[in-house]
């Protein structure tokens, strides 16, 4: 029996999550928006029985025991740690908090509660393509995976605003091209690459800071363009550059893995390969087997979807679906409503990879500001809110004794 689900959130990730998840067959019995309009909205479009624009409604429901968190970036720390905390599971949209402290208090709620899912939706991991990336890296096809020496990534898109002025708009509010494309790319080069980010450089900018539809005293912060490089623990280097100003729902994709035998490259949803020619003896005894010196098909996407998107790129709408499949194998097997298995979602991103993540987007936000390399540092206390009360306490204390 698949457990019920709660989507907190109405915008256009719900709008293509609910129909996968009614395909694969969980039912959704409750959604949240942040008016009782919006929620009333959705649930009828969505044909949903109840709805709310109050958290703990969905939370206390007794038929939902998974809920889908994909509205505002500030809400899902919150939302994630109430949850969790009352035995529901949780699967949480990029980014985790909208901060690393946000973060970590998120990994310490999962930590707390082992036996529930909580996951992060960075879903480009279940592409299919990136399955298979990853494998061959695995089986070397680009020789031992610590000899990746480059991964180049270009993603160039539309907009990612609205119609209305909202937190999509704004930088500290979770929007912009590094929060929602960007924390895909950081945590993607990780997962393929088996390392850990310990340095980066990088470059924001917000070029279109108003349009039609948003101007006036409203000012667009959130950047639409940028670029960075990350220095990964065992050498590997990564540059990106991400791309807002394509006309139109448009998406490119190319992400490329490369070593000094050849590279693996990720178009949209398909995968090639390409190994150089050599004239070592070992090379020489493969070249009937492999087509050295020219590019191989090694998988291709000939998968069509049921739900498509104009707002959503289809590699990340697919992944998406993927992961709801992997969700339905993982609970599928059991007969409790809230037993699971973890095979199924074990390369699913957990809320230790979403702080990573967050650390590494913060450095590269300092990095922006002071033009220079910046080491990326992993909270393990959460900060002190009032620094200079503390340490007040602390002189006072000393001088007492």
């Amino acid at each position: 029996m698949l457990p019920g689900i709660g989507v907190f959130g109405t915008g256009s990730v719900a709008k293509v999550l609910v129909p996968f998840l009614r395909e694969k067959g969980f039912p959704v019995e409750a959604i949240w928006g942040v008016t009782v309009q919006d929620a009333e909205n959705a649930a009828k479009e969505l044909n949903i029985p109840f709805y709310t624009n109050k958290i703990d409604d969905v939370l206390l429901k007794k038929n939902v025991s998974l809920v889908f968190i994909v509205c505002a970036p500030n809400l899902h720390a919150q939302i994630s740690m109430k949850a969790l905390g009352i035995g529901k599971h949780v699967v949480c949209d990029k980014p985790a908090g909208l901060c690393q402290a946000e973060a970590l208090k998120m990994v310490r709620a999962a930590q707390y509660y082992p036996t529930l899912i909580s996951i992060i939706n960075h879903s480009l991991r279940f592409l299919p393509a990136f399955s298979h990336m990853r494998k061959c890296i695995i089986d070397g096809y680009l020789g031992n995976p610590g000899d990746l020496t480059l991964i180049d990534v270009r993603v160039q898109m539309g907009s990612l605003l609205g119609e209305t002025y909202n937190w999509l708009c704004d930088d500290t509010m979770g929007g912009g091209t590094l929060t929602l494309v960007g924390s895909h790319v950081i945590d993607l080069v990780s997962y393929l690459s088996g390392q850990k980010v310990v340095k980066v450089h990088g470059v924001l900018r917000t070029f279109v800071d108003e349009t039609s539809k948003v101007n006036g005293i409203r000012r667009i912060t959130a950047p639409d363009f940028c670029t960075f490089q990350l220095q990964m623990d065992k050498g590997l280097l990564v540059t990106a550059t991400l791309n807002n100003h394509l006309p139109g729902p448009c998406f490119n994709q190319e992400i490329y893995v490369c070593s000094k035998k050849g590279y693996l490259v990720v178009r949209g949803g398909d995968l090639h390969g390409r190994l150089y020619k050599s004239n070592s003896k070992s090379a020489l005894e493969d070249e009937g087997k492999r087509p050295h010196d020219k590019e191989e098909v090694i998988y291709v996407d000939i998968e069509d979807l049921s739900c498509a998107s104009s707002v959503i790129p289809k590699p990340y709408i697919k992944g998406l679906c993927k992961m709801i499949s992997a969700l339905k194998e993982a609970f599928l097997p059991v007969k409790e409503q809230m037993d699971w298995i973890k095979e199924p979602v074990r390369t699913a991103a957990t809320f230790e990879d979403g702080q990573r993540v967050q650390a590494t987007m913060e450095a590269l936000r300092q990095s922006d500001e002071d033009g220079c390399w910046k080491t990326v540092q992993l909270l393990t206390e959460p900060p002190d809110p009032n620094p200079a009360l503390s340490a007040a306490v602390r002189r006072t204390a000393i001088s007492l004794q």
